[in-house]
């Protein structure tokens, strides 16, 4: 029996807050804080439903807050294609702004301008109504301050790069971070540039974010060397601090497990003696330190005080802040 709904590639744990006598849930995996109550299992499930659902409206209505990164680049290809084998065509291209972060990509753009005489406005398109065979395009001239009308043959929208639908659930199956937009997160943006917070999850290409070729093509390779490093070597190195269970101090209540994002944690049903000279089952909670990252969730979660880290536990993160102190 699972206590998490799941609702187009969202999902979001539930529990029951005793003190207002409600089911409570947060929508996990994203940055904005989405929380939902409700006093039945349908209505709590309707309100997880309709959370999502006014989520993606806002998202829509916000649009695109990242910069797909190849789209001003590929509209002066086009458009200095199209001028190259069709040269009594006029080309208007309407921008905002035009970025060109890249080896040679502002000469590419200004060879598009320049010697091919491209028209790039700056400015936006208001509206594009059919008309006989044309298309009349309306829009601002932002820098001269006028309204334009053109007749188009062919009106093209250089649309932006988005993450592919299956890419939440491949990342909750992965137990992979993912960001507000739906690409993967990096563990370091410098050090681990092509490591997933998950250890063996590797990225590369536009699931991580909007690239062009040659970057996909370099990543690509340091995520293959980085697989080759660790298929290759006889003994894989974890990480020491992971968390350890206090089996006599644990109650089985599984809390820990449901917060650990790396199924990490299992329940063991194990024999203790008792002082009485008896032996007693109790569920325990045991910790895979393979699969265990050390990333501490567990152990605020715990209510019995069961779950630390090795290397940082309680007593010894008190022996610290009492050394400062003196």
């Amino acid at each position: 029996m699972s206590n998490v709904l799941a609702y187009k590639g969202y999902f979001a744990p539930v529990e029951f807050n005793a003190e207002q006598h409600v089911l409570t849930g947060m929508v996990a995996g994203i940055k904005d804080a989405i929380v939902f109550e409700g006093s039945t299992v349908e209505e709590v499930e309707q309100c997880f439903h309709d959370a999502v659902d006014d989520y993606l409206e806002f998202c829509a209505e916000k649009g695109k807050e990242y910069c797909s990164k190849i789209c001003c680049m590929y509209t002066a290809k086009h458009a200095m294609l199209i001028r190259d084998k069709y040269p009594d065509t006029e080309v208007y291209v309407f921008y905002i702004d035009v970025r060109t972060p890249g080896k040679n990509f502002d000469e590419f753009y200004r060879r598009a301008v320049e010697e091919y005489g491209v028209h790039y406005i700056k400015g936006m398109v208001g509206k594009v109504s059919p008309e006989g065979k044309k298309l009349k395009v309306q829009a601002s001239d932002l820098i001269y301050g006028k309204q334009l009308h053109i007749d188009a043959d062919l009106v093209v929208l250089a649309a932006a790069i988005e993450p592919d639908k299956s890419a939440r659930p491949l990342a909750t199956m992965l137990t992979a971070s993912m960001d507000t937009n739906d690409f993967f997160t990096e563990a370091h943006p410098k050090l681990r540039p092509v490591e997933s917070p998950t250890a063996g999850v590797f990225l590369s290409g536009t699931c991580q974010g909007p690239k062009d070729i040659p970057e996909t093509v370099s990543q690509a390779g340091a995520a293959a060397s980085k697989v080759i490093g660790l298929l290759c070597k006889d003994k894989l190195m974890g990480n020491p601090c992971v968390a350890h269970s206090d089996e006599m101090m644990c109650n089985g209540c599984s809390t820990c497990e449901k917060v650990c994002p790396y199924g990490a944690i299992t329940y063991q049903d194990k024999e203790f003696r008792m002082p009485n000279r008896t032996t007693r089952v109790r569920r325990v909670a045991v910790v895979n330190e393979a699969v265990c990252q050390g990333c501490g969730a567990c152990t605020v979660a715990c209510m019995s005080g069961a779950m630390d880290l090795r290397g940082f536990s309680t007593k010894q993160i008190m022996a610290e802040v009492d050394a400062i102190c003196k």
